[in-house]
């Protein structure tokens, strides 16, 4: 099987204790698009893709995966995971996040490698960092 080169290949996924929160949370403090959103009978979310520049994420709630016994980050805290996502203006998506209410726990800064780069958490405790570090566009680094 030949994979397809132009599309991304991974997708975080994520679980929340109260996906609406997120859902709202996510697109006004970060900017994210709707991507598609499935309900289940009873209207609740079930799964959600959300777009931000090139890429996407995935989230449903925490009951929707209570068949498989997953936990939502909420019950289980991501304690130093997160995802990372390259955006061409952190200095604006900053300011957004900021408005919109997000913990930042690393303001906006510029590293020694060549990024600017900020870190800020949901709701629910998940970690998002910002830059404009793009790791594929480097070679890789030698060790």
């Amino acid at each position: 099987m030949t994979a397809n080169t132009t599309l991304p290949s991974l997708y975080p996924f994520i679980r929340y204790e109260d996906p609406e929160a997120a859902l709202r949370f996510l697109k006004e403090a970060f900017g994210f698009e709707e991507r598609a959103v499935y309900r289940s009978p009873d209207g609740a979310l079930a799964h959600v893709e959300l777009t931000l520049g090139h890429g996407l994420i995935m989230f449903g709630g925490a009951d929707s995966a209570n068949r498989l016994k997953m936990a939502s980050s909420k019950q289980v805290p991501a304690k130093n995971q997160g995802v990372y996502i390259v955006v061409t203006d952190p200095d604006a998506l900053h300011a957004r996040a900021k408005a919109a209410g997000a913990r930042i726990l690393m303001e906006l800064h510029d590293t020694d490698y060549g990024s600017r780069d900020f870190i800020a958490l949901d709701p629910e405790g998940n970690l998002w960092s910002f830059g404009t570090y793009q790791p594929l566009a480097a070679p890789p680094p030698k060790g």
